[in-house]
């Protein structure tokens, strides 16, 4: 454990297509951030293919980590604990990050951190610093949020409302029952025949389109704080389908090239609003009901604005975010979770550390030493 007053943390993410590094330092002050994105590929493909994201990683990872090193100006010296995303993610491109990670533990000799990609995210919201030489600058909350500390967590493979009482204590209050919210915005762009990756398209879609157009139904669920998005993305199907002069047995593949982008506009208006509304909604009657000191979105869905829009008006207290840079997979979140576990428990054994694909945020939990 590590209790120096400078502490830099070398953070490395491949959980999925971005190749990322960073150095974070004391656990909010961002000295570098590189991402090398895979985007262009896999938007040929209409989505992540597993064996080219793992390719590329293994192409990537090593510049991407030299650059992260220069842009802060650190050599190895300069440099504490190494910390990696472990869990969860492809497998493949888990195996590139954590063997890059490893390696460079040994050779230089550093403590390593197994970092859970998911929890990561909400610590996005931690880092409140930059160098003054990082391009270009990035909006930063103006300070860390406070325990205890409501997350809602909404990404492309997950959405869960999650309590923090403190580092490495939390617990899971909601989660989805199917579709992750991610997952929903890219089915419905793919159905209405707007471009990978689908958030942003339906966002960008969702601003020139009449949001009252279609009366889409609101998810219900059993769990007070659980999510639901299936029965909306076929709501979105049917509504489709109809609106083109078809039943329901026409292939949904079909279905774009018979909308006009008037269309696909309303469509992605009236869908984005109600699944905004459906999280904005539970994430108010949790913070209703356990009155945390802060509230936080994480993940790469926290960068779509009628959702920041929508909570800031809905809640109580001041909420801030973090830039949209940071909201997305990124290796700053890493890095920072990566401080408070450097600061706290004993390092990895880079020996026999393995990757855990589908290791749930239920299952994982560690606890800030006394």
């Amino acid at each position: 454990m590590l209790y120096s007053s400078l502490v830099r943390i070398l953070g490395i993410e491949s959980s999925c297509d971005e190749t990322a590094a960073a150095v974070v330092e004391d656990g909010f002050h961002l000295l570098s951030n590189v991402v090398q994105s895979q985007i262009d590929i896999h938007a040929h493909y209409g989505g992540v293919v597993p064996e080219i994201a793992a390719r590329s990683h293994i192409e990537a990872i090593n510049p991407v980590i030299d650059k992260a090193l220069t842009d802060a100006n650190c050599s190895w010296d300069d440099i504490d604990a190494i910390a990696v995303t472990y869990a969860p993610g492809l497998v493949g491109s888990l195996l590139v990050g954590t063997l890059a990670a490893r390696t460079l533990a040994i050779i230089h000799n550093k403590p390593l951190y197994p970092i859970h990609h998911v929890e990561a995210h909400v610590y996005a919201n931690f880092i409140t610093e930059q160098s003054p030489t990082m391009t270009p600058q990035l909006s930063l909350p103006t300070r860390q949020p406070s325990f205890p500390l409501l997350a809602l967590i909404v990404s492309g493979g997950h959405t869960q409302l999650v309590l923090f009482h403190g580092h490495g204590t939390y617990e899971l209050l909601g989660q989805t029952m199917d579709d992750a919210v991610g997952e929903a915005f890219d089915k419905v762009a793919k159905m209405i025949g707007l471009p990978y990756p689908g958030g942003v398209s339906v966002d960008k879609a969702a601003l020139l389109g009449d949001s009252s157009t279609y009366q889409f139904p609101t998810p219900r669920t059993q769990g007070t704080y659980d999510f639901s998005f299936s029965g909306l993305k076929t709501a979105v199907l049917r509504a489709t389908q109809r609106e083109v002069g078809k039943d329901h047995t026409f292939p949904s593949h079909e279905l774009p090239g018979l909308l006009n982008d008037l269309q696909r506009q309303n469509i992605a208006a009236s869908f984005q609003k109600v699944a905004v509304r459906c999280l904005v909604d539970k994430t108010v009657a949790a913070y209703e009901q356990y009155l945390p000191n802060s509230v936080v979105i994480a993940g790469g869905v926290a960068a779509c604005q009628p959702l920041r829009d929508r909570l800031r008006e809905q809640l109580s207290i001041e909420i801030e975010y973090a830039p949209l840079a940071l909201c997305t997979d990124n290796a700053a979140m890493i890095a920072t979770l990566g401080y408070f576990h450097a600061t706290a428990v004993p390092p990895a054994d880079p020996l026999s550390l393995e990757v855990i694909p589908s290791l749930s945020m239920t299952r994982t939990s560690w606890v800030m030493a006394d």
